[in-house]
């Protein structure tokens, strides 16, 4: 129930802002198409309600990441709300008596936003729409700074709902739907402007740039002041570098040190333009600016049997983990990493160091290329042919995760055994 209390939240504070409007309804003044503008001031006004939400579940609040399941179902919900607000945007417009004559500043403004909302969401799309991708010219990552003007749209929409000319008389209604727009102001400005003064952004320094093999880099990082709070094994941070202009933009990146250690590191793929351009240019000395630790991806909430899937890169929370472990592991673990060829396998040595120190730790790790590929059926027969009673841990390519819950589940292990994040966030 926790984990979806999020998600019911916003769902109740929609259908509360319809019960405000209906209980306190606007004046009555007679005019012409009163019933319409009636209805489009709900519409408005919910849509207002969303994309507040949507802008303060940008603010990557950590206190709610256990309300929705994780920070990555966090942003499923952030981006189901903003896609409901974009499309109650082109209800409310059909809705509203629209005329021709008579301007006043709202009418403009309404203009401004829906166009100014319309094509950041449009292009933000893009990438997932071949057409729009070939007019954008595929690259997201420009246009996607574009997302940091939605908040202004968002203002410059309310501002509209209140010049409007002639606007229905309804105070109550109208003064419940300002406290969201106060909401996702704040929530606006925090992300934008203010952020670095409550700490959200931390300043740190590369110490050191490690190559593992020719295509992972492993950064090691020093906190200038002071260092990310409250940090698990297994979670992960956003990071950018301001010295360089392709890497200063945050991305999120699992962190494979352990918490108690004086440093931060994260093992990155190369696998993208900016994880390739990190590959070839970071070094020590650069800055870095960190926002985290995020994630409810913890094995120690889990039961006493567990199965650890690490898919390639996918290994870097569970190094996380048996950094943590001082030796005496209090769980059944089987832990599997696969890569397709020998040399793409990274901290296979201090893997197998751990199991050696943990007798309840057994690793498997398997090269596809010559092995073949790893099954569920293979993982349940180690396991004496039964696994509805395990937990099972799983980082990888998402094809390969997707699949495997699948066939877990056909295995009859129960939804909530089954643990990943998707790093997904856009």
């Amino acid at each position: 129930m926790k984990r979806n209390f999020g998600n019911i939240a916003i769902i109740v504070l929609v259908i509360l802002n319809i019960v405000v409007w209906l209980v306190f309804p606007p004046v009555n003044d007679g005019r012409e198409n009163f019933t319409r503008q009636y209805a489009g001031e709900i519409i408005g006004a919910n849509n207002i309600i969303l994309m507040a939400c949507a802008l303060f579940l940008s603010t990557r609040p950590k206190w709610a990441e256990k309300y929705f399941g994780g920070l990555d179902k966090m942003y499923l919900t952030h981006r189901y709300v903003g896609t409901a607000a974009f499309l109650l945007i082109f209800i409310h417009v059909l809705t509203v008596p629209i005329t021709t004559t008579g301007w006043a500043l709202g009418n403009y403004l309404a203009v401004i936003a829906f166009a100014g909302i319309v094509s950041i969401v449009l292009i933000t799309l893009a990438p997932r729409i071949p057409y729009l991708n070939r007019l954008t010219g595929g690259d997201y990552n420009d246009w996607k700074k574009l997302k940091r003007f939605i908040g202004i749209f968002f203002i410059l929409a309310f501002i509209h709902s209140l010049t409007v000319p002639h606007p229905l008389n309804a105070l109550i209604a109208i003064t419940w739907v300002q406290i969201f727009f106060i909401i996702g102001t704040a929530s606006y400005l925090y992300t934008e402007f203010f952020g670095g003064f409550f700490k959200k952004y931390l300043p740190y320094k590369v110490e050191a740039v490690n190559h593992p093999n020719n295509s992972t880099t492993e950064v090691v990082l020093r906190a200038k002041k002071a260092p990310i709070q409250k940090q698990r094994a297994g979670q992960f941070l956003f990071v950018r570098f301001p010295g360089d202009k392709t890497l200063n933009e945050s991305h999120p990146f699992t962190i494979s040190s352990a918490p108690q250690e004086d440093v931060l590191r994260l093992t990155i793929k190369s696998s993208g333009d900016f994880t390739r351009h990190l590959f070839s240019n970071l070094r020590a000395g650069m800055d870095a600016v960190i926002e985290g630790a995020y994630g409810m991806f913890d094995y120690k909430t889990g039961g006493q049997k567990q199965i650890w899937v690490a898919g390639g890169i996918g290994v870097t929370p569970f190094v996380s983990f048996i950094r943590d472990m001082d030796g005496n592991l209090a769980h059944d673990v089987d832990f599997y990493y696969t890569v397709r060829h020998r040399e793409e396998a990274i901290f296979v040595d201090e893997i197998k160091a751990a199991a050696n120190k943990n007798p309840r730790l057994k690793v498997h790790v398997r090269f596809s290329s010559t092995d073949g590929s790893l099954t569920v059926d293979e993982i349940i027969k180690n396991a004496g042919g039964t696994v509805n009673g395990h937990h099972v841990y799983m980082c990888g390519p998402l094809p390969m995760v997707q699949a495997f819950e699948k066939k877990f589940l056909e295995a009859k292990v129960p939804a909530g055994n089954i643990h990943f994040e998707e790093f997904n966030f856009r």
